[in-house]
């Protein structure tokens, strides 16, 4: 049977996948493609995780696409909300026939004769693999790992006689109603799952070894909701959006250049709403910088009024072991439980361990350079969508997406079959590919690529800095070269560059 071949190959089918096809249909209508999805159905991270309260953490006005605008009242969306707009967007626009389902990319070879990647896929179901080719391939897979998030090697876990969870295989219909429960983590999920498990549970307790940033900010956008009375849906999306960009920018900035400032704002903030017998320096101080690790975001206080209301608590230790009826910590104290939460972190992966090679070389991925945040050294045709630490990730999917377009109709325009970015520079040097202090990121930054010190191998995480760099810098840039077969020169040949 002869090998099936595309135009554009997407891998994965969640928040970026479904973004790249819109933009591929909507800029490159001549282009075939299709999205393979490991998993049965769609939607990624928002489909994955069923933990009570699985939220997101950036508002909906810039975690949405630039093309479609969020119409529900509430900023701060759940799970379900979230995967129903990306399914609406999926089967409008025709998206969701172009998924094949449980087809998990193994490994993508690159052939520069053929200008061609060679992808293996395993049928989940059946293990079979099967092949494809494309001329481009797009990787929309995230950044960790599906199979399963990180659990520490906790001493005594196996003692433990009651429920032991991690928050990325919630087991359906658990009941937790009554029960003590304990949250270990002080993370995006724990401050998620704390005051929605207190809603009902007998009592929550969040244990963490150090302390987090938490802000509070409002579910609802009242300036949204205020202007779609008034203004077209686009238009009301567009400036809220804007206004968020803004704000979350200048936040960020702030936390940089005045970070004891910014620190000590947050923390009266989380004094005023946790109340004066609340150890703050103790429980939400953290010792490093703002930004140097994710701040987490808790709709309305909620966290914070569930440790008023005292359905929930705070407990700031080191866990010694686990016992048959909860955890001991190094203080001697005991914490009973009937279940127990690993909100511990997830295990990133690059390109979902896909492995790669280029003709017939295979790629350490961290000897990779990554240029402009979506390509990397000595890649031909290749492309992941990889959001932003600092701001939503949809903000920098949206603007890698129409680069990838505009970079598509550039190479048809002048016959070229190919392009890679070459790091001809001597006086870049190596940088983190995440500059994160969290545990998550640092157990995995030596699988993954590296940036520059400079444009265009520097990540910047600035949206603005990437509006001027993706959506109108030059793609004949000096760095990205171009070959194939334009006018006049023979296969492989690489152009003088403008």
């Amino acid at each position: 049977m002869p090998t099936e071949h595309l135009d554009v190959l997407i891998v994965g089918a969640g928040l970026s996948g479904i973004g790249a096809a819109y933009h591929l249909q909507a800029h490159c209508p001549g282009k075939s493609f299709a999205l393979l999805e490991s998993r049965e159905r769609l939607g990624g991270t928002w489909d994955l995780f069923r933990y009570p309260g699985i939220r997101s953490d950036s508002d909906m006005y810039t975690l949405g696409y630039s093309f479609k605008p969020w119409t529900d009242a509430k900023a701060i969306a759940d799970g379900p909300s979230i995967l129903r707009y990306m399914t609406g967007v999926a089967k409008d626009n025709h998206i969701a026939e172009r998924i094949r389902y449980g087809l998990k990319v193994k490994a993508a070879s690159w052939s520069t004769k053929d200008a061609a990647w060679t992808v293996e896929a395993e049928r989940t179901a059946t293990g079979e693999t099967v092949r494809l080719t494309c001329n481009f391939l797009y990787s929309c897979s995230g950044y960790y790992n599906y199979e399963a998030g990180f659990t520490p090697d906790f001493p005594g876990r196996d003692a433990f006689k009651g429920t032991f969870i991690h928050p990325q295989h919630w087991p359906e219909g658990l009941d937790y109603a009554g029960k003590k429960v304990v949250v270990i983590g002080s993370g995006a999920t724990a401050v998620t799952l704390v005051p929605e498990m207190a809603k009902t549970a007998g009592h929550v307790t969040m244990l963490q070894r150090s302390p987090t940033y938490v802000i509070t900010r409002p579910g609802e956008d009242k300036l949204a909701n205020n202007l779609r009375k008034w203004l077209p849906a686009q238009l009301a999306y567009g400036i809220t959006r804007w206004k968020n960009v803004g704000l979350g920018m200048m936040f960020f900035q702030l936390s940089r250049s005045r970070p004891e400032k910014v620190k000590q704002k947050i923390i009266d903030l989380i004094r005023r709403q946790v109340g004066p017998n609340f150890d703050v320096e103790k429980h939400f101080t953290p010792t490093y910088k703002p930004w140097d690790q994710r701040v987490c975001l808790v709709p309305d206080g909620d966290l914070f009024k569930a440790l008023r209301k005292g359905s929930a608590s705070v407990v700031t230790d080191h866990i010694e072991t686990f016992t048959e009826t909860g955890i001991r910590l190094k203080s001697g104290q005991e914490i009973e439980a009937d279940i127990i939460v690993s909100a511990t972190g997830l295990k990133l992966l690059f390109m979902g361990g896909m492995s790669l090679s280029v003709d017939g070389k295979a790629i350490d991925n961290s000897a990779l350079y990554n240029y402009r945040g979506m390509m990397y050294s000595d890649l031909p045709n290749l492309v992941t969508a990889f959001g932003y630490t600092n701001a939503s990730w949809t903000l920098k999917a949206d603007l890698t997406a129409e680069r990838v377009c505009r970079l598509l109709n550039h190479m048809d325009r002048h016959g070229f079959r190919y392009c890679v970015p070459r790091l001809n520079d001597p006086t870049v040097t190596a940088e983190p590919f995440i500059d994160f202090s969290s545990g998550y990121v640092q157990r995995a930054l030596q699988d993954f690529p590296r940036q520059g010190s400079k444009r265009p191998w520097k990540l910047y995480q600035n949206y603005a800095l990437d509006i001027l760099s993706l959506r109108y810098g030059k793609l004949d840039d000096g760095t990205l070269e171009f070959g194939g077969k334009p006018a006049g020169a023979t296969l492989g040949a690489v152009p003088k560059q403008a």
